[in-house]
């Protein structure tokens, strides 16, 4: 008895000492290189904004910030490197909007999104606009839907790839309007304009950002932002919400660690992004290129994750789409 007392004791000791110490790690981290893990290749969005945050958060971290990039199998393999990482805070990634696809996507994931990792932060978000080609001869996204109740082989639309958001978004519309359209995807969207503008395809769901210059020079006929809200960059194009109320997807990117790392540490680096994303000169920047900064806690974005994880399950499973 008199042993198992002492054990106990001298474990409880152990850990009251070890508390202060976590706190001391987390104040004096980091002490070397982070490493920041993009799971897509250079040049995009994404990159774009690694590479902003990074050069901000070397001035406030104190330490180098290295960009490490991990393409492959729809960001799976990216995030599978963070997921298997030491959790010390020193490897963390990016994510996009595929990340809570990917669990109802990919059947044979190296990892679990939740159990495996933790956000960090939900870094910003960019709006998804669905256009109609002009020889269509609509204006507006109600035209869209009575065209496509009134015959459901009437509307075909493209996307930059099977599973992208983007793909998922027509999904989407056609489970809350109980419409019919074929989906016709590309491998990105470059091909899919061409297709769209001369009328073989009857719309395009892709990043308002991308689609804005053909919507302005007439290409394109913009019908509405995926987005909860309008964009402040196009506020003449309504939101799907408008017309179909409860509708809201967004391209999203944010930043994740090993699920095992230390809170306090976790917790240091989510207000470090908040505060990078808020500067005046990372906000504009951010703006030119389409996205809304958002900075939100580890706790917020988790919440986000497990959501977005159940809100696409099914509708994953209704389009039929599996990836290996």
């Amino acid at each position: 008895m008199q042993t198992a007392m002492k054990t106990l004791a001298a474990g409880i000791l152990g850990f009251s000492l070890a508390m202060p110490a976590l706190a001391a790690n987390a104040d004096d981290f980091p002490t070397r290189p982070i490493q920041l893990i993009v799971p897509n290749s250079p040049g995009g969005a994404v990159d774009i904004l690694a590479r902003l945050l990074s050069v901000n958060l070397e001035k406030e971290l104190g330490q180098t910030v290295i960009i490490d990039y991990k393409p492959g199998a729809g960001t799976v393999v990216g995030t599978d490197y963070v997921a298997r990482a030491k959790p010390d805070g020193y490897t963390l990634g990016m994510v996009v909007t595929s990340h809570v696809i990917n669990p109802s996507l990919r059947p044979n994931m190296p990892y679990d999104t939740e159990k495996d990792l933790t956000g960090v932060s939900l870094l910003a978000s960019s709006q998804i606009v669905i256009t109609a080609s002009p020889k269509l001869g609509v204006t507006t996204l109600q035209e869209v839907i009575d065209m496509a109740r009134k015959d459901p082989q009437a509307i075909t639309y493209a996307s930059p790839g099977s599973g992208s958001s983007m793909h998922l978004s027509g999904e989407l519309l056609k489970n809350m309007t109980g419409i019919e359209m074929l989906h016709v995807p590309f491998k990105g969207s470059g091909p899919a304009y061409p297709e769209v503008m001369s009328g073989r395809v009857s719309l395009l769901i892709d990043p308002l950002f991308s689609s804005m210059p053909h919507i302005q020079g007439g290409n394109l006929v913009a019908l509405a932002v995926t987005g909860a809200e309008r964009s402040a960059a196009a506020p003449e194009v309504i939101s799907v919400s408008e017309v179909v109320p409860g509708f809201r997807v967004e391209s999203v990117f944010g930043v994740v660690a090993p699920a095992a790392t230390p809170k306090p540490i976790v917790e240091k680096l989510s207000k470090v992004f908040a505060k990078v994303l808020h500067m005046p000169e990372v906000t504009k920047r951010l703006n030119e290129i389409g996205m809304e900064p958002i900075g939100n806690t580890p706790d917020e974005f988790n919440a986000y994750i497990h959501e977005e994880i159940r809100k696409w399950d099914p509708i994953v499973k209704a389009s039929g789409a599996v990836l290996d």
